[in-house]
């Protein structure tokens, strides 16, 4: 989940390596780092923490090179700390790696037989040491890099230079994404954008520079240089990659007026909902090209539907198979993707494979797409907020999302955004099945359409939320009830509040409080409870009185005409409007906001949240 931005340019190059960290660090921040070439040889400066941490050293001993490398890191082999930190050298061989090398073990045992020595706990070093070992051979940077990752087994992203072949970068790519970007004379925006070759993590950290980028495939090695580059295949042939531009705005990733991006992405939401809905235009039906080309061939042959996501997405998917089974009547089963493929399943090929990220680069759910794919399961649908990912590239069928960059690592308007293709798909497949009649189809396009307006409306009830916020900031447990599809609302609610204000919590089905959970329930514990006004709301009520009756303390998002009143310790916020099978998407907003204002009240770091990071490439 690592960061990496590299470039070969006609200057210096350190102020393009610091700011692709920033708009990486997202991807992980435990530590920072860069490496550069010039006359004066190999330079590296690493720093734990932040990358204004590493910035700062860069200052102060005057940093440069035309070209370089650099690094935010989340540490997955060794404890965050500067020996750990990338670049990791061998020689004049400076390497920054993103993913897990499985056989570093091996490897390390066979490099320390043959004389290397190890000064960090990493598997990057490994692969250091080794491409250092086949320049010892006389071979070219490029053909080191590609007979050593040649040898290496699991996901990565590479990039590495050497002070005895300068003006050159290699990179790699198997597993972790990578992009390159490319800025000649004609791209520069201006006299002092560099021109030159780079390659980045992610098109956000590119558009500095340039928006003209080439998505390299798993395989793929690439040679930068100032005035382009080459791509070959791991046993050197050489290949073509398609140029694109990107569409990515730069000022979509900028803070702007907001304390912090998950408030700003809070707040996109009703934008970001719109936006993804703008197909539907002035339509008065759902069509399944919305999905793709072949969309409407694949579902007439759909019986059932594998939802495959994390986190997140993960809970998107679960309240989609409330929606698929109740409106389409097709079974719907929902997986965790890094459970999925780790177990026997039953593969049916009439099965329409769901594959739901944010970034479509999860490394888990890519594998368990990958698995239901060479079990005979050909029908796949990415739902992606990334036009130019792994997932999407992936599938037959694909969905974009339309959200917008979402940096904060607790992902708010990227769900509600999911939730909404979802509930597309699941129009889309019950029109398929004749179970949407011509009424019923224009209704439910006219909820949808009205959903951006519905969400702002929501967003209004921020202050009273926050005055929510301060009764919950000394708690250490909460609790999030649910019934029915505001279940995995609960869920969501509670995975918000953990990750970002560290407080333990934890959503339940509120008919399971009596079979473990109530045990929990005193008055130091609040409770929070999604309750719309719908079928399951008397159900619900019941389950609240066992918790008030226990001396819990109730906090309750309800519909404008749920029946249930304030009282002592009973806490009411109504929400302006109740809205059917689509409530779900209105109910997680407010429990976004309560999340993001205890975060706030106890000083937490909303953006960075501890131990976390944003796109999780590694298994």
């Amino acid at each position: 989940m690592c960061g990496i931005v590299a470039a070969v340019a006609d200057r210096n190059v350190v102020s393009v390596l610091l700011e692709g960290l920033r708009k990486l660090e997202y991807r992980g921040y435990d530590s920072a780092g860069l490496a550069l070439v010039s006359v004066a040889g190999l330079t590296r400066l690493r720093s734990v923490g932040r990358v204004a941490e590493l910035s700062a050293q860069a200052a102060q001993v005057e940093a440069a090179g035309t070209s370089g490398i650099a690094h935010t890191r989340w540490a997955t082999h060794g404890a965050p700390c500067e020996r750990n930190a990338h670049p990791h050298v061998s020689g004049g061989l400076a390497i920054v790696h993103n993913g897990i090398i499985e056989n570093h073990e091996a490897l390390r045992s066979e490099l320390g037989a043959a004389g290397y020595t190890f000064i960090s706990d990493t598997d990057t070093e490994v692969v250091a040491h080794l491409i250092a070992h086949e320049l010892k051979t006389g071979a070219d940077l490029f053909v080191a890099v590609r007979s050593a990752i040649a040898r290496l087994q699991g996901a990565f992203a590479l990039a590495v230079l050497d002070e005895a072949q300068p003006g050159r970068v290699i990179v790699a790519r198997e597993g972790a994404p990578l992009l390159l970007g490319i800025c000649d004379a004609d791209d520069a925006a201006n006299a002092e954008t560099p021109r030159g070759t780079f390659a980045a993590s992610d098109a956000s950290a590119l558009l500095q520079v340039t928006r003209r980028m080439i998505c390299l495939e798993n395989g793929d090695c690439a040679e930068l240089a100032q005035d382009g580059y080459r791509i070959t295949r791991v046993d050197g042939t050489p290949v073509e990659r398609a140029e694109f531009v990107s569409q990515l705005s730069a000022d979509a990733i900028e803070l702007g007026a907001y304390q912090h991006y998950m408030q700003k992405e809070i707040f996109e939401q009703p934008a970001a909902l719109s936006t993804t809905l703008e197909m539907l235009g002035g339509a008065r039906s759902v069509q399944p090209g919305l999905f793709g080309a072949q969309s409407e061939a694949i579902f007439a042959e759909v019986r059932q539907v594998l939802i495959l996501a994390c986190g997140t997405s993960y809970h998107a998917g679960l309240v989609a198979r409330y929606w698929i089974e109740a409106l389409a009547g097709i079974p719907c089963n929902v997986e965790i993707a890094s459970e999925y493929r780790y177990r026997a399943s039953v593969a049916d090929p009439a099965t329409l494979v769901v594959a739901i990220s944010q970034s479509g680069e999860t490394a888990d759910t890519l594998a368990a797409l990958q698995h239901a794919r060479a079990h005979g399961m050909p029908h796949t649908l990415a739902i992606c907020n990334a036009p130019e990912s792994s997932l999407v590239r992936e599938t037959a069928l694909r969905f974009i999302t339309r959200a917008g960059p979402e940096i904060g690592v607790a992902s708010t308007k990227a769900f509600t955004t999911q939730l909404a293709a979802l509930y597309l798909l699941t129009l889309t497949l019950a029109k398929q099945n004749g179970r949407l009649d011509a009424t019923r189809e224009a209704n439910e396009l006219q909820a949808l359409r009205h959903l951006p307006i519905a969400v702002g409306r929501v967003l209004e009830l921020e202050p009273e939320i926050r005055a929510w916020a301060e009764r919950f900031a000394d708690s250490q447990h909460a609790l999030f009830l649910g019934r029915g599809r505001h279940y995995p609302i609960a869920l969501e609610g509670a995975l918000k509040l953990k990750e970002i204000s560290y407080i333990h919590a934890e959503g339940y089905p509120a008919g399971e409080l009596k079979h473990g959970p109530l045990a929990l329930v005193d008055h130091n514990m609040p409770v929070v409870a999604v309750a719309p006004n719908d079928v399951l709301l008397e159900k619900l009520k019941s389950n609240l009185q066992e918790v008030r009756a226990r001396g819990g303390e109730l906090y309750v998002f309800a519909d404008a005409d749920s029946e249930i009143t304030a009282s002592e310790g009973v806490h009411i916020l109504r929400l302006p409007e109740h809205y059917g099978p689509l409530s779900a998407l209105l109910h997680v907003v407010p429990l976004q906001l309560l999340a993001y204002h205890v975060a706030l009240v106890r000083g937490t770091d909303v953006d960075k949240p501890r131990n976390l990071a944003k796109s999780v490439t590694v298994e």
